[in-house]
């Protein structure tokens, strides 16, 4: 019996060490999250799982990915929440259930009730047992773990700036912004609000300098690709303190073999990116890994 509870405790210890090196981005703060996105050139390329990330068994948009991700990385998660037909944010990229369900036809349509049977699928179609969770679930979850980057579909910002109120969730809860306008209707709910904002070219940072958008409170995305236009982004952006984003998820995560990806990683922090947005966070940061040995 003595060797029992002793091999009993050896386990436990074993289990306990797995499961506490999960990572976590612990904010507290307003404040911590406009320093964490703050620009340095001695900081590592921060990854972002584009919906959470892709990997078998695990799908979209749900919290079982998102704590796999953070079981291998630290990241933050863009994210995408959208209304059911009684005015519930759940968390869904298309419109429709089609492709990432075990549901049919649109979301709208689906009461939350009506959608707690339905089961999510991975990338390759699989049906999981993970069911469609709700922002506030996720929201809550996500609580001293990680940042949750909220991209903007059908949910009116009013609703959307609601939700974090009453969450208290604004030190690690960011937004989406296709324009200056939706930032300013934010910050005119919350001056402390940060946003991972569209800055494409050297028209929207005028556009966006013009409105007063604070640069301390952003990320930029300035694209899906490396080229040479990215250059004057950076030298705009990065002197006003903000991190430029380039997203792999609709260009180089499309490759077909890990090496031809790892290859385009490396290109896009030669580049000058400070975050990676990726559909393979997990494998991104690991490309990473090796170019800093």
């Amino acid at each position: 019996m003595r060797i029992i509870c002793i091999a009993v405790f050896i386990l436990s210890v074993s289990w306990a060490g797995t499961f506490a090196q999960s990572h976590k981005i612990n904010l507290k703060t307003t404040s911590d999250l406009h320093r964490f996105f703050k620009y340095d050139p001695e900081k590592p390329v921060i990854i972002t799982g584009h919906r959470g990330g892709m990997v078998t068994g695990f799908p979209e948009n749900s919290i079982a990915t998102f704590e796999n991700t953070l079981n291998h990385t630290p990241a933050f998660f863009e994210i995408d929440p959208r209304l059911t037909k009684d005015s519930v944010i759940v968390l869904m990229h298309d419109a429709t259930l089609d492709r990432t369900t075990t549901g049919k036809g649109k979301l709208s349509d689906y009461t939350y009730k009506e959608l707690k049977d339905i089961r999510l699928k991975d990338a390759e179609g699989n049906i999981t047992a993970y069911s469609i969770p709700t922002l506030s679930e996720v929201i809550e979850w996500a609580r001293g773990k990680t940042i949750l980057n909220l991209d903007h579909k059908d949910v009116p910002l009013a609703m959307t700036a609601k939700l974090i109120r009453k969450h208290k969730a604004e030190a690690f809860v960011m937004l989406t912004v296709h324009s200056p306008k939706e930032a300013r209707y934010y910050l005119d709910q919350n001056k402390a609000s940060m946003f991972s904002a569209f800055v494409k070219n050297k028209n929207d940072f005028d556009e966006y300098q013009k409105e007063g958008i604070p640069f301390t409170q952003m990320i930029a995305y300035i694209g899906p690709t490396v080229k040479p236009e990215n250059k004057e982004l950076y030298h705009l952006l990065n002197a006003r303190g903000t991190m430029c984003m380039i997203s792999s998820a609709s260009s180089y995560d499309k490759l077909k073999y890990v090496q031809e990806r790892k290859k385009h990683y490396h290109a896009i922090a030669a580049d000058g990116a400070s975050i990676l947005e990726s559909d393979y966070p997990i494998e991104a940061a690991e490309a990473l890994k090796e170019l800093k040995k």
